[in-house]
């Protein structure tokens, strides 16, 4: 499999469900990744992707406006995405010999607000 598939991460409130700048107790930010981890592996498990030596993933996130965001904050997302990826066993770790990590991207410009995960299967199983 080379094109990539495409996994949706829900968002919090229309946004990012994680940024590197927020402050949240930690409560919150524990229900967070967890929300994102659980949606993003069940996800990967519907798909039947199956399981892979190594994948490359990124984030993309459409804002829906034209302000200027920093990709790096998306890490904060992007990394209990990557676990559900694991959970659902698509890679063994999400360690350098089983993922390429690319930095996530942001879409500005007008249109749905939409937050998800491109995966490249760059080597089967």
């Amino acid at each position: 499999m080379t094109d990539p598939v495409e996994i949706d991460v829900p968002l919090h409130k229309g946004k990012a469900p994680l940024t590197m700048n927020q402050r949240l107790h930690w409560r919150e930010v524990a229900r967070r990744k967890q929300v994102v981890r659980e949606a993003v592996g069940w996800e990967a498990r519907k798909l039947k992707l199956g399981r892979h030596n190594h994948i490359s993933v990124q984030l993309h996130y459409a804002t829906g406006d034209n302000r200027g965001r920093d990709e790096d904050n998306l890490v904060a997302t992007q990394k209990p995405a990557v676990d559900g990826l694991v959970d659902a066993k698509l890679i063994p770790k999400d360690t350098p010999e089983h993922l390429t990590w690319w930095a996530p991207a942001i879409h500005n410009g007008p249109g749905k607000r939409r937050l998800w995960l491109t995966i490249k299967i760059t080597e089967e199983p």
